[in-house]
């Protein structure tokens, strides 16, 4: 479905990078970040471009190699990773942040990623996510169809309950991302620091 969806000429999420990534971006440590999901490279490009050192793991080989072609056009350089999320293993205490944004994982396997998330972090990293709560159906507005692939507040202060939490808000906003994302949209985002 990836490759498909990433296969035409335009970038299906748009070549800016999240808004709330953007806004947050200075509460991420300078250092290794690993961006979970990255599709075309939007986010991971924006933050190769803020000094950081950026390593972009997704499931497309097609999404990748967009993300490498968006690099060269900013002039900054990736670290890129053709994996399946589900499988990857992320290391133990070495990434001064992880980004996870708008990363549809059914609740089983985004519920290990997490576990991971919180292993792989250094002491004081910064895990910053923006993702669709089950709201978002009623919207329609992107992050597709499944209920299972929505995330709730409720389940991420038990799946990262290890952390500290400095940003948590489940809101209403308008997410305006090239084709897959445009209107308004229930999301949950959060902030949350490794101890």
């Amino acid at each position: 479905m990836w490759d498909q969806r990433y296969s035409s000429e335009d970038y299906a999420y748009g070549k800016d990078a999240n808004d709330f990534l953007v806004a947050h971006c200075a509460a991420l440590p300078k250092g290794r970040v690993l961006s979970l999901a990255e599709g075309e490279g939007r986010n991971a490009v924006f933050l190769a471009a803020q000094g950081y050192a950026v390593s972009a793991v997704d499931a497309s080989a097609v999404g990748l190699a967009k993300a490498r072609k968006l690099a060269e056009e900013r002039g900054v350089s990736l670290e890129l990773i053709h994996a399946d999320l589900s499988q990857f293993e992320l290391g133990e205490n070495c990434w001064d942040a992880i980004i996870s944004i708008f990363c549809p994982l059914p609740s089983a396997a985004r519920s290990l990623l997490h576990a991971k998330v919180v292993r792989a972090l250094k002491p004081g990293g910064v895990f910053l996510l923006e993702a669709y709560r089950p709201e978002q159906l009623h919207y329609g507005t992107g992050g597709g169809p499944s209920v299972d692939t929505k995330t709730t507040p409720e389940s991420l202060h038990l799946e990262l309950g290890a952390l500290h939490f400095e940003h948590f808000a489940a809101l209403e906003r308008d997410v305006i991302e090239g084709h897959y994302h445009t209107g308004r949209g229930a999301v949950v985002q959060l902030i949350a620091r490794k101890p």
